[in-house]
């Protein structure tokens, strides 16, 4: 897997989704070879062309020798469980290209624009020793920004044309952007679009922050790309600079430790305290407002002595 094997990291990725015991010991391992990877993080609203970007992006960090991970996240169904993971079909044409690998994920309920396992992912990419890791989110919306706590750079897309074009920018989504793209640049309203983000960006910063660049794309003819991949290059290197990526990769390096942690306690407090059974009897009591989350919770962990 560390010689960037094709099936090997498959086979690694596929262990840590299904969450089976060899993957801890697996991610141990694979730990102090990852990190050197640059990852960035591609999200926007349903819509706005990012498979297609990614796609695009993914040949011209090739044109420059380098090598990819492509994570894309597709949203799970609540009814089946089942997920299209339709952003494959889009990227077709890096499928016999061994100096890319890629990867869909479905996010399994899991809320946030990510799959559970993709930090995790990110991992097992950076020590298989790729160059760069684009992670393409499920279309976002105003609360699902996670990408932030995954990658070095956020590429928020937006597209003129989806009506009013300030709801694709709720504040949430807006605040995470290192790089602005606005794609599908060659319809009407792209201007108009620019300049309502440039005036919101004016708002949000003080005088002597840098604001996001704005970059405009058409990914469906290869437009603006060189422009997107400079952007980024620029914003990594100002952020080595200034602390800002050591400070953004100490956050995900704490995020990973603490979401590890709960899921650690939870799995040993259900072995040593929490029976299913248990677990269905306090939802019953719940639900018969016999007892409150706080204090069921309180009555678990004096059971396990934490």
């Amino acid at each position: 897997m560390r010689a960037g094997d094709v099936r090997a990291v498959a086979r690694a990725i596929s262990l840590i989704e299904d969450g089976a015991a060899e993957a801890a010991p697996l991610l141990s391992a694979l730990f102090p070879a990852a990190g050197r990877a640059l990852v960035v993080g591609v999200t926007g609203p349903p819509g706005a062309g990012k498979s297609t970007l990614v796609d695009r992006m993914t040949a011209h960090y090739r044109a420059r020798e380098q090598t990819v991970g492509i994570i894309a996240v597709d949203p799970t169904s609540p009814y089946t469980g089942g997920a299209i993971l339709g952003d494959r079909i889009r990227m077709q044409s890096h499928a016999v290209d061994g100096g890319v690998f890629i990867r869909s994920m479905a996010t399994r309920g899991h809320l946030g624009g990510l799959a559970a396992a993709t930090a995790h992912a990110i991992t097992v990419l950076g020590a298989s020793g790729k160059d760069v890791v684009l992670v393409e989110t499920v279309g976002v919306g105003q609360g699902e920004v996670e990408i932030v706590g995954a990658a070095d750079v956020s590429v928020v897309v937006l597209v003129p044309g989806l009506g009013d074009e300030v709801q694709a920018l709720k504040a949430g989504i807006l605040e995470i952007a290192d790089v602005f793209v606005v794609n599908k640049a060659d319809r009407d309203g792209v201007d108009r679009l620019v300049t309502e983000l440039q005036s919101m960006l004016a708002m949000g910063t003080g005088p002597s922050a840098e604001m996001p660049a704005i970059v405009k794309t058409v990914a469906t003819e290869d437009r603006g790309l060189d422009d997107l991949l400079s952007a980024i290059d620029g914003f990594r290197a100002r952020a080595e600079a200034s602390g800002l990526l050591a400070r953004k990769q100490r956050a995900h390096l704490r995020q990973q430790f603490e979401e590890t942690l709960r899921e650690r306690v939870l799995d040993r407090v259900r072995g040593r305290a929490l029976a299913p059974a248990d677990e269905e009897r306090i939802v019953e009591r719940l639900a018969a407002r016999q007892t409150d989350p706080f204090t069921a919770t309180d009555e678990v962990l004096a059971r396990t002595g934490l």
